[in-house]
């Protein structure tokens, strides 16, 4: 049988947490939120969805690429974060697009774009679907006669490989996995881990400026990425593939970031990389969180780049079981596909033990197996992490509001921001009990990105209200301690109203006028990045 993936909710239908897990997460979270009765909210079937017909008549030359399937819209209605888990359990799919296109080829959605314009049919550009700010939803205004999510997940192929430059051509549809198992046999890899990497594609994680599971260097999706052909609807834009050039502004950038507003993503040359042979890893006992944001800086400023360099506080390595929750945890690995790395993980141990921190000695050194990355509480933290949106989902259904807000801060800002967005949202949450936690998931030699995760009891039947309420004071707090909205989840429409203060006003002048010139009807992904007029 084929597997299903969640209509309304995170990943595969069979992989949700189970009765035992659940178990588990009540008798955990219950005392430390007062929760002393949970009533799950049942899990949604598609008979029990009531969707809109649509507004809108098939030209008879795409109907056989446009769905009106159910099941198919409504898993194409909505993201994947919290408030649209609660949309979703609430069988609220009032925003279903009227249909979805399962384009088989370029030529498909270049036709499918000149039918949007033509027809004023807001063209809603769709990869695996995992945004969580609201970057695919069909909220585009009164101004369209209907909407179409254009799923991209048909043109999902490794069409070429340059061993010589050691790069790749690659459609934008395809799946991390899918991707993954193409370069394999060629002992190639993108490099390219994001938490939503089964889910997501490398069109979707150039058009959101995805950022991966590495913590330092190659980290962002912006470095991996040699050219772009992009689809919009005045026409197709492709760059020229060179690994640097100093002619003007870059092509790519204009669209790296533009999160389907200004084109659709069909290829690109992307850098790959040797799979990786050595590795090295240890995970640091650290006093506090601050001791382990000073020893964790002085790792990126030494010019070391290890692969991951993962700061847990006391409450996260303890809900994640990499800590007992009276430490932090700071976990570093190295990993390389040509050498050894005693050198690299014995130095960056000693910057550790010189900042206070506790490394066991008889893990630093080169491994040459996987398990060098998943054992202690580095394992257990990666394996919390794969499983996080699982079990937020079957948290969601007990009643318990759970969400995640990241940023990125320069160091001599880091400790007040982590301060302010701490208080900012415990107050927030008051009065109910609430868990704020931190990590630090990107580290670089000038600042870091700080991840908070808020967990306290939903206010039922106001979900969303209580959403807006505390994502507004993390927000603000974020913005006014020095950080950006957002490090790597991108707009969409639930970040806008903070991105229009973060960008310069001359830049935004400019963005409306590319998003004129590229799409002067203004169908594609309505909304976002730009508001609707």
């Amino acid at each position: 049988m084929k597997r299903k993936r969640s209509f309304w909710g995170w990943g595969w239908e069979d992989e949700s947490a189970d009765a035992t897990q659940v178990a588990a997460i009540e008798a955990a979270l219950g005392p430390m939120l007062g929760i002393e009765k949970v009533e799950r909210t049942p899990v949604p079937r598609i008979g029990d969805v009531t969707l809109a017909s649509a507004r809108v008549a098939r030209p008879k030359t795409l109907t056989p690429i446009l769905s009106e399937d159910p099941e198919d819209r409504a898993g194409h209605t909505y993201g994947k974060s919290y408030r649209d888990v609660v949309r979703g359990l609430a069988l609220d799919f009032s925003r279903a697009p009227d249909y979805v296109a399962h384009p088989r080829s370029e030529a498909d959605v270049v036709s499918l774009l000149d039918w949007c314009a033509d027809a004023r049919i807001a063209a809603l550009p769709y990869g695996g679907g995992s945004s969580v700010c609201g970057g695919v939803e069909a909220e585009v205004g009164s101004g369209f006669e209907g909407a179409v999510s254009i799923d991209l997940t048909g043109l999902d192929r490794v069409v070429e490989i340059d061993r010589t430059s050691r790069a790749a051509r690659i459609q934008g549809g395809a799946l991390g996995p899918v991707l993954e198992d193409q370069l394999r046999p060629e002992g190639l890899t993108l490099r390219h881990f994001p938490q939503s990497f089964e889910f997501s594609t490398l069109g979707g994680w150039i058009a959101t400026r995805s950022g991966g599971h590495f913590a330092t260097l190659y980290t962002h999706i912006d470095e991996l990425v040699e050219s772009l052909r992009v689809v919009t609807p005045t026409g197709v834009v492709e760059s020229r593939r060179l690994p640097g050039s100093g002619a003007g502004p870059s092509p790519d950038r204009l669209f790296i970031g533009s999160e389907g507003a200004l084109g659709i993503i069909t290829e690109a040359w992307m850098r790959v990389f040797e799979r990786p042979k050595f590795r090295a890893s240890f995970s640091a006992r650290c006093p506090d969180f601050m001791v382990g944001a000073e020893a964790m800086r002085h790792i990126a400023q030494a010019g070391l780049f290890p692969a991951n360099c993962r700061l847990l506080d006391p409450t996260e390595a303890m809900l994640n079981g990499a800590g007992t929750g009276d430490h932090a945890v700071l976990i570093v690995s190295f990993e390389s596909a040509d050498h050894a790395l005693d050198p690299w993980i014995q130095r960056a141990a000693e910057l550790c033990r010189d900042h206070g921190c506790e490394v066991p000695a008889d893990r630093i050194k080169t491994r040459t197996d996987e398990g060098a990355s998943r054992e202690g509480a580095a394992g257990a933290w990666r394996q919390a992490f794969i499983r996080a949106p699982y079990l937020r989902d079957a948290l969601v259904r007990m009643g318990v509001f759970t969400e995640t807000f990241e940023t990125a801060v320069t160091w001599d800002r880091f400790r007040d921001l982590h301060a302010a967005v701490s208080r900012a949202a415990r107050e927030a949450c008051e009065p109910r009990k609430s868990i704020v936690t931190c990590r630090v998931t990107h580290v670089y030699p000038d600042g870091a990105a700080p991840y908070f995760t808020v967990i306290t009891p939903a206010n039922r039947g106001a979900e969303l209200d209580q959403w807006a309420a505390i994502k507004t004071a993390i927000s603000d707090a974020m913005l006014e301690h020095g950080g950006t909205t957002t490090h790597h989840h991108a707009v969409g429409r639930d970040f806008m109203p903070w991105y229009e203060k973060q960008r310069p006003e001359g830049f935004a002048r400019a963005l409306r006028a590319t998003k004129s010139e590229l799409d002067p009807s203004g169908v594609l992904n309505p909304g976002v990045l730009l508001r609707v007029s």
